[in-house]
């Protein structure tokens, strides 16, 4: 009787070719192809295990070598020791230890391969260009939208025979009774009246250089020259007549160009840039900023611009804040108390655009930028570089880092406040060299 399987010839059993194919060669199979696989080594003599007979056991038959036979799931016995082919554990195909994927894990236990540490940074880095590429974009579009909204419409190359530019720079910066957009229930809110027209309800020259930053405030009832000037809607050149009337009269006949040019020929300060705002725009910042906090110092009431305050320290919304600038009838020193406390209030609330909770909060920022851009009028050099440098030094101002005062005025003329010449001289050439101010105001 043949045990060897069909079709298997003694050729068959002795060739070495075929290993891996269960051949009967003189050198196991795993020994040579399958190195990965473990296998038990010799049983010792007089030791029985499965598969493998003991010394008693008769010999397998007559010329024919023993062969490996499967035993109890446990793998071959071909005689010099079990052979585990590893089918029956799924380690055939096993790397250097017992794991089914060639981990490490314990014999039989599939153990996956281990995942690639993550690059970090290269991840930090993806993500830090996405993040400045969204910054980048942001503020292009931003630029643009703000840049595009801005109202240049004052000409200042239509003002003549001015005075030599200086160091620093300064902005005139006007606050007018305009009720453009206003409806008559805005005008009663407000306490604005009805008058046509527009005038202005306060006038500050504001310096920015490198020796700290000046806030001057030009009362409205200031005694001035009204000099040759360029109409700006005719073309037509208008001699002085040496005619004299108060510093908001020249805005009400001729509008900026003529008030720019009058304050240039009775200062010699040379304006860089304008800005104006009317009522309504005003009240709107305010209150897209969410309202500003200021100390009053002393508490007082006017039924003309509605203003009713207490003492102490208060966050005002824009109509307090409209009527808080625009009340004079309260004070013995009317329009030099107004003008203070225009300034004060200015300052603040430059101070509280300026902060990080309106300039990093989306919901506030744009909705301050879109009312302050919607309501400002400057000049057609004025770029939206110049006008942040503009809040920034009124900012700097109320925190202490800059100075800011009156007019130096000598007495007055017909009810018009007259300006101390030598003080105002003095202050302007100091203005013109970019040094510190010496000269206080009232």
């Amino acid at each position: 009787m043949n045990d060897w399987p069909e079709g298997w010839s003694d050729d068959n059993r002795g060739s070495r070719s075929r290993y891996g194919h269960g051949s009967a060669g003189e050198q196991p199979e795993g020994a040579r192809v399958m190195r990965q696989v473990p296998r038990r080594g010799p049983v010792p003599p007089g030791q029985r295990s499965y598969g493998n007979p003991g010394p008693s056991a008769p010999p397998y038959g007559a010329g024919v070598p023993q062969q490996p036979s499967y035993v109890d799931g446990q793998g071959y016995d071909d005689g010099y020791g079990e052979y585990d082919s590893g089918y029956n554990t799924g380690q055939v195909y096993g790397g250097h230890g017992h794991g089914g994927h060639g981990g490490d894990g314990p014999a039989g236990a599939p153990v996956r391969s281990a995942r690639p540490a993550p690059n970090w940074r290269r991840r930090i880095k993806w993500t830090a260009l996405t993040l400045v590429t969204v910054l980048i974009v942001t503020s292009v579009a931003t630029y643009f939208w703000a840049d595009s909204k801005l109202r240049r419409e004052v000409d200042l190359s239509k003002v003549i025979d001015r005075p030599e530019t200086g160091q620093g720079t300064n902005y005139l910066i006007v606050g007018s009774d305009s009720r453009e957009g206003m409806t008559k229930a805005d005008e009663k809110k407000l306490h604005t009246g009805s008058a046509e027209g527009k005038r202005t309800d306060s006038m500050m020259i504001l310096h920015v250089g490198d020796n700290g930053d000046t806030l001057i405030s030009l009362p409205r009832d200031s005694n001035v020259e009204i000099p040759s000037y360029k109409g700006s809607q005719s073309g037509k050149v208008y001699p002085d007549t040496g005619r004299h009337t108060k510093l908001n009269a020249a805005y009400a006949e001729d509008g900026p160009t003529l008030l720019v040019r009058t304050i240039e020929f009775n200062t010699g300060l040379h304006i860089d840039h304008y800005v104006e705002i009317g009522f309504q725009g005003f009240a709107k910042i305010v209150d897209a900023v969410g309202g500003v906090t200021l100390t009053i110092d002393k508490g007082f009431k006017d039924s003309y611009s509605g203003a009713d305050f207490k003492a102490g320290k208060q966050t005002l919304n824009g109509e307090q804040a409209l009527a808080f600038v625009r009340t004079r009838h309260a004070f013995a020193a009317s329009d030099l108390q107004r003008t203070k406390n225009q300034q004060k209030f200015l300052a603040a609330l430059a101070h509280q655009v300026a902060t990080p909770s309106t300039l990093l909060n989306p919901f506030t920022f744009y909705p301050t930028m879109g009312a302050g851009l919607d309501s400002l009028i400057v000049d057609k050099d004025m770029s939206l570089w110049d006008l942040a440098s503009m809040f920034w030094a009124m900012k700097n101002v109320n925190s202490g880092g800059g100075t800011s005062m009156n007019m130096p005025i000598s007495g007055s003329t017909g009810g018009n406040l007259v300006w101390d010449k030598a003080k105002v001289k003095t202050l302007v050439d100091e203005l013109k060299n970019d040094q510190k101010v010496t000269v206080s105001g009232n």
